[in-house]
């Protein structure tokens, strides 16, 4: 069977690339899942969204926490250019649940703070992407 070519970088780095079966990724349109022969398509990337790479061959998926950005794909080349990335492997749980707890106590203390709405979506996203229930 074909594999994708899967390319995920943010403004700092690289963030992983490699071979999968399939891409999950949410847009602002809604969930998409990519498999080899896809048709081409370009697509934007949700704040506070999780990307799962399907590796196959008994290797783990690869999860990650995404933050806005685009995925492109296109001749079985999936790019995924993310404002902000981060591997579920590399999250610091404790960090991401204390971010939470303090964009939610914003959140409630006023129902405006937009800078705290994106916070807390970031940090589901981390959690989610760390294998933690949110």
């Amino acid at each position: 069977m074909a594999k994708l070519r899967v390319g995920v970088v943010s403004p700092e780095r690289e963030i992983w690339s490699g071979e999968a079966d399939m891409v999950i990724a949410k847009t602002v349109d809604g969930e998409i899942g990519i498999m080899p022969q896809h048709a081409p398509v370009l697509g934007v990337l949700v704040e506070g969204g999780v990307l799962r790479v399907k590796r196959g061959g008994g290797e783990e998926d690869l999860v990650a926490a995404v933050h806005g950005g685009f995925i492109s794909v296109a001749d079985n080349e999936v790019s995924v250019l993310a404002e902000a990335a981060e591997l579920g492997s590399e999250v610091d749980v404790a960090a991401a649940r204390d971010a939470l707890a303090r964009a939610q106590a914003s959140v409630e203390a006023n129902q405006d703070d937009a800078d705290a709405a994106v916070e807390a979506k970031r940090a589901k996203a981390r959690l989610q992407a760390a294998g933690e229930d949110v």
